[in-house]
């Protein structure tokens, strides 16, 4: 049911001419053609940047400088128009004190993402509605959503959800490396707590619902990402999430489970954390190295000698990385079960994502280019950019405006 015929490559884009499938598309057509759709990633970690002292979004970066992956020239020349910009706050004890102090970061979080909007109105521009990508794109803006990784910062108080939907949240996940009081993690080193979500997790997705915020199941168990198909009202999104067949890591899941979120309307986005795309040989002398890095941290050194540190290590110890190729043997094989109506693109730029020929926004054409070359459409691209995840979107959206108009 779900292995889709791929569709013969016939674009006509100004300048370009009809193409035969089986030629390779240039990497300049490529770029062309991604920058006439509207271009998402669903996971972008760049808000912890932002409180970084002296970087600035507008300016040019580089990996092998600062190790950052997303700024605004580089996104204009990587044809990326914008995405779910994440509030992400480390998560503590299970207690009202590490919940209080995880809220409180979450919160500034957010509003570093608001002011990075508000202070360059001439370059980004906040969304909360589906139809917002489009006219944004349109005045040649970027487009900032925002998302939650891990609901820890709310605590048990699930009206805090409300409060972040006010500050223009439209994603959120349960969970992140650990179980919490919403539910399991695929990577709890404890293993399973509550068999999928908690009473309380179940809540939260009830919640969401009601608010029209899309549920993500990203680093959510398995048994989770179950109980949120199962109980959501509306299709949750895999916001970075890799394919369990190519790797069998946790935080991957399997073609069962695939096909599951695609029958319920779902859409996995594809991650490009090395870790999870491949086992990656081991290096005992780089984690050494990284716990005197480490050490530093904790000493409260400054960036700049840690950002030095860091390069030596790089430099005498460099990291592995899986291969682009194998990014795109993930992102080929969920196509495959489920096809382009079910998948999209949440790289993890800026928190940990990144492979060989792929470590920042700026090579993002690629993967346009290598899915024109497997002979994916245009139509298909436009899918997988933007438009899967803004079709859920407005069905959250129209799911919470269903219960206003029921409830007259």
């Amino acid at each position: 049911m779900y292995n889709f015929n791929k569709k013969v490559l016939s674009i006509t884009l100004g300048l370009l001419c009809c193409q035969a499938a089986d030629a390779a598309v240039s990497i300049e057509d490529a770029t062309a053609i991604q920058r006439s759709l509207i271009t998402l990633d669903t996971h972008l970690d760049t808000p912890a940047n932002l409180v970084v002292p002296g970087f600035n979004i507008l300016e040019r970066h580089s990996y092998g400088h600062d190790y950052s992956q997303v700024d605004v020239p580089r996104m204009q020349e990587g044809a990326l128009d914008g995405g779910f910009w994440a509030v992400y706050s480390p998560q503590g004890e299970l207690t009202k004190g590490g919940y209080e102090q995880s809220r409180d970061t979450a919160l500034l979080r957010a509003l570093a993402i608001r002011t990075m909007v508000s202070a360059n109105p001439q370059v980004f521009e906040f969304a909360t509605e589906s139809a917002d990508a489009a006219k944004i794109k349109k005045n040649s803006k970027h487009i900032v959503y925002m998302s939650m990784e891990n609901a820890y910062p709310l605590g048990t108080d699930i009206s805090l959800l409300e409060t972040f939907y006010k500050f223009g949240l439209r994603m959120a996940g349960p969970v992140h490396f650990k179980n919490n009081q919403f539910g399991d993690s695929s990577t709890d080193p404890g293993g399973t707590q509550w068999d999928g979500l908690s009473p309380l997790g179940e809540e939260l997705v009830a919640e969401a619902n009601r608010l029209g915020i899309v549920l993500d199941g990203s680093h959510a168990h398995d048994e989770t990402v179950k109980d949120m198909i199962r109980l959501s009202k509306t299709p949750i999104i895999l916001s970075h999430t890799g394919s369990k067949a190519i790797y069998d890591h946790p935080r991957n899941v399997d073609d069962a489970l695939l096909k599951q979120l695609a029958e319920s309307g779902g859409v996995i986005q594809m991650n490009a954390y090395s870790e999870y795309l491949e086992k990656l040989p081991d290096d005992p002398e780089r984690k050494e190295a990284y716990k005197g890095l480490m050490k530093l941290v904790k000493e409260g050194s400054e960036r700049s000698v840690l950002l030095e540190k860091r390069r030596e290590i790089d430099h005498e110890h460099p990291a592995v990385k899986a291969s682009f190729e194998v990014y795109m043997e993930h992102f080929l094989h969920a196509l495959n079960v489920v096809g382009p109506k079910h998948v999209g693109i949440g790289a993890d730029w800026d928190g940990g994502g990144g492979v060989d020929d792929m470590m920042d926004v700026v090579n993002l054409p690629k993967i346009t280019k290598r899915l024109l070359d497997e002979g994916y459409s245009k139509s298909d691209l436009a899918d997988i950019w933007g438009g899967n995840a803004l079709r859920v979107l407005q069905q959250a959206h129209d799911y919470a405006e269903s219960l206003k108009t029921s409830s007259k």
